[in-house]
């Protein structure tokens, strides 16, 4: 049986070793409560603070960072919590739609590039993703912070996708992060604040968090998620040649498919692509050994069509024909080569 090779990237990206070697000592012996006033507490809420100024550090200087769950309890708090009427990008992520339809707020169109067609008019709260999870668009999010100022109004920058990966941009007042998309743990992300900005919880309880989030903070992967974060600042350049190179040859070998979205204003770590008439659900079921998606991994089993692929203009049979390549620091591109091999080859055979 051949080796499984993972193209996933977007729904999750393999723990890195330094990662795991910065989590260890906080899982085993030093295992404290951060919120304890002891020695053991002590040490644990120093890993937790220094963390969070390794986040810091790759983030604006004019604001705080909060530990959330992931980027959903993060994007939650910040939608919810800021009180303002709310608008959105068609092509954000679920968690920023369904709080925008939990509000009763608008929906902003995304041009066949998938990147934003007309500007919010109402002031509030407006949400923008730096790159998108399922084609990899890249918003002119300072632009698009400019104007909003401009008419009274706050950013959201929902940066999971883009954190580590690419420059975060001057201009959104929150910035959602997660730890396991940047080869950090699962259960950690964080919400940066700009300074001035005052938010109303979404979890009551011991206030723990900055009196905004209540509830034990985990040492553990607050610290992996610092590590994740200096690794991605130190290997930043490195990573992004890498993913330059493995894009180049997977167009190369997926000359036959279509590419779906803006193929310049991207980031090159996603190839998110379409074949007519394809029936991905047994494109995927003959082509175990490649893990990929044909979506969002928050949608899988939905069976309704990518609502991103709908924004750009795709029609639902369209949509339903595309999949989703990630991959990025540990692909390789013999791992490029046999994924295109098997995806192309049963391809072929269905459209024969």
């Amino acid at each position: 049986m051949s080796e499984t090779i993972y193209l996933d990237y977007q729904a999750t990206a393999p723990l890195a070793a330094e990662v795991f070697a910065a989590m260890e000592p906080w899982l085993k012996e030093q295992f404290w409560n951060p919120h304890s006033a002891h020695a053991g507490g002590r040490k644990a809420a120093a890993a937790v603070e220094f963390a969070r100024a390794q986040l810091a550090s790759l983030l604006p200087p004019d604001g705080r960072v909060i530990f959330t769950s992931g980027a959903t309890e993060a994007i939650n708090l910040a939608i919810k919590g800021c009180g303002l009427p709310v608008s959105a990008l068609a092509s954000e992520h679920a968690a920023v739609l369904d709080c925008v339809e939990y509000l009763r707020g608008d929906i902003i169109p995304v041009d066949p590039d998938g990147r934003i067609a007309e500007m919010p008019s109402q002031p509030g709260l407006f949400a923008a993703m730096l790159v998108n999870n399922e084609i990899g668009i890249i918003q002119p999010v300072a632009d698009i912070a400019a104007t909003v100022h401009s008419r009274g109004g706050l950013l959201l920058c929902d940066a999971v996708q883009g954190f580590g990966r690419v420059a975060i941009p001057d201009g959104p007042d929150l910035i959602a992060i997660s730890g396991h998309k940047i080869h950090g743990p699962k259960g950690i992300g964080a919400l940066w604040v700009r300074d001035g900005i005052e938010l109303e919880p979404l979890i009551h309880g011991g206030g723990q968090e900055q009196g905004v989030r209540s509830g034990t903070l985990s040492p553990a992967l607050c610290a992996g998620f610092g590590a994740a974060a200096m690794l991605a600042s130190e290997r930043l350049e490195v990573d992004a040649e890498h993913v330059c190179r493995l894009w180049d040859h997977a167009v190369e070998l997926f000359a036959d498919w279509t590419i779906n979205g803006s193929i310049e204003q991207r980031y090159k770590g996603n190839l998110n692509i379409r074949r007519e008439g394809l029936d991905v659900g047994r494109l995927m079921s003959e082509c175990r050994d490649v893990l990929f998606s044909a979506g969002s991994a928050c949608a899988s089993g939905s069976g309704r069509p990518s609502h991103v692929l709908r924004a750009i203009g795709l029609a639902d049979a369209q949509a339903k024909s595309s999949i989703r390549l990630g991959f990025g620091r540990y692909t390789t591109l013999e791992e490029i080569e046999r994924a295109a091999n098997s995806i192309n080859a049963a391809a072929e055979r269905q459209l024969a």
